[in-house]
Parts: C-alpha cells; sequence; structure tokens
C-alpha cells in the first residue's frame, strides 16, 4: 500500500526538498503552500499533488482536509513544516501584537492542521506526525555560551518554537496510535535564515524524513536533530 504524506509549507526550502525526497520514495505526497501560483508550480516541478493550504485559515485547513479526505480517505504522515522567523526586536520594546504573526503560524498553525486532519490520520495503519521545530526553543540549548554570544535575546521564535514542543509532547501523550515527534533540522541555508545556515536543504531535511519514515516500534513524544536525541 502506497504512504500518503502531507507536508505544509511546501512550496520552497525545506518542505519543498522534504516533499522531493518522500516523493523519491515512491510515497503518494501532498504539496501544500499559502501562495497557490508557487505551491502549483512546486508541486508542477516535483510532480506531486498540490492543495492550497494557510496553515492560519480555519477554512483553508478545513477545505484541505476534506480535499484529501475525497481523493485518498486517509493520510499516513503529516508533516507540520510551515513557519515563520519574527521581526528582531529588543525584548524590553516587543509588544504582544509583535508575536501574533508567529505564534499563529508556527503555534496555531500546527493545531489547526492536525486536529483537521486527525480523522484521515486516524484511517491508517501507521499514521505519523512530524512537527518541525528548531532548538532555539530548546532552554538548556538557548543557555549554552555559544548560543548566548551569536543569538540575541528574543520573545517570538524561540517562545513559539518552545510551545510546539509541548504540544508535540501532549499530542504525543494523547494520540494513541499516532506518532508524534518534533524535530530539529539544523541551521539551514533557506529564507527564514537569510540563507545564511550552513547546511543544504538536503542536510536539513534528513531528520524531517527520518522521523516520517519511522515504523510502528518508532519512538513518540520525543524531539530530534541531525545527531539524535535534542533536549528539550
Amino acid at each position: 500500500m502506497t504512504t500518503i504524506a502531507l507536508v505544509t509549507g511546501a512550496n520552497k526550502g525545506l518542505g519543498r526538498e522534504t516533499v522531493r525526497r518522500l516523493a523519491a520514495l515512491g510515497w503518494d505526497v501532498f504539496l501544500t503552500a499559502r501562495d497557490e501560483a508557487r505551491g502549483r508550480a512546486a508541486a508542477a516541478e516535483l510532480a506531486v499533488r498540490f492543495i492550497p493550504l494557510d496553515v492560519t485559515s480555519d477554512e483553508s485547513v478545513t477545505a484541505a482536509a476534506k480535499t484529501v479526505h475525497h481523493q485518498v480517505g486517509r493520510l499516513d504522515v503529516l508533516v507540520n513544516n510551515a513557519g515563520v522567523g519574527a521581526p528582531h526586536t529588543a525584548v524590553d520594546e516587543t509588544r504582544a501584537a509583535d508575536l501574533q504573526d508567529v505564534f499563529d503560524v508556527n503555534v496555531l498553525g500546527p493545531v489547526r492542521v492536525t486536529n483537521a486532519f486527525l480523522p484521515l490520520l486516524r484511517a491508517a495503519e501507521h499514521p505519523r506526525i512530524v512537527m518541525v521545530s528548531s532548538t532555539l526553543g530548546s532552554i538548556p540549548f538557548s543557555g549554552q555560551p555559544h548560543v548566548l554570544d551569536a543569538v540575541p535575546p528574543q520573545l517570538g521564535y524561540p517562545a513559539a518554537k518552545a510551545a510546539l514542543n509541548m504540544i508535540t509532547v501532549q499530542y504525543a501523550r494523547a494520540l494513541d496510535g499516532i506518532k508524534v515527534n518534533a524535530v530539529e533540522p539544523g541551521y539551514t541555508a533557506t529564507d527564514l535564515t537569510g540563507h545564511r545556515g550552513h547546511q543544504t536543504v538536503a542536510e536539513g531535511a534528513g531528520p524531517i524524513v527520518r522521523l516520517a519514515r519511522i515504523g510502528p516500534d518508532g519512538p513518540t513524544g520525543g524531539f530530534f536533530d541531525q545527531e539524535g536525541t535534542a533536549p528539550w
């Protein structure tokens, strides 16, 4: 039976590379993106299915889930990849309104998408969910000297990824029979990092693909990076 996967925010960067790698395995992959023109172009290049999906819109997410239901009737793998950065505003100058966009996409987005696709995941024999997170949301990691030297204090992005990590753990506890894990791709050259990352997208997508491919005896409720287990 062909494995069916869906990747959010996949018209470029890590999402696009993840789609490419999963399709190369012979999987039936849905590439989703908020920008319909770019999403359709990427899907055509990769010879995969396309669905428009804006993770900040309940209506868009519901429509995407209905499309998958009508076309294939189940979902084996959900990769919650869509994410945005946040303005590098000084902590003491950051307002609540400055956090709304990054939390809506990076935290509420995965909740919207996961909840909408749960019936399709439960229809699969061995469902998996991969949350694309970051060790910038890890409290032990954020306190390391090299991080303190390299990353200025900020509220938005680290707090959003820390929230996503906790959401991952709670889903893993609650969703019996569904493997739910978070992954740190590493510092990858994408639009999100201003292409300053030292990894290629091929390298960054590696841990995502690895977690998408776990078997029934694989982990759940974990946080993983290129080397293995990452600190919460």
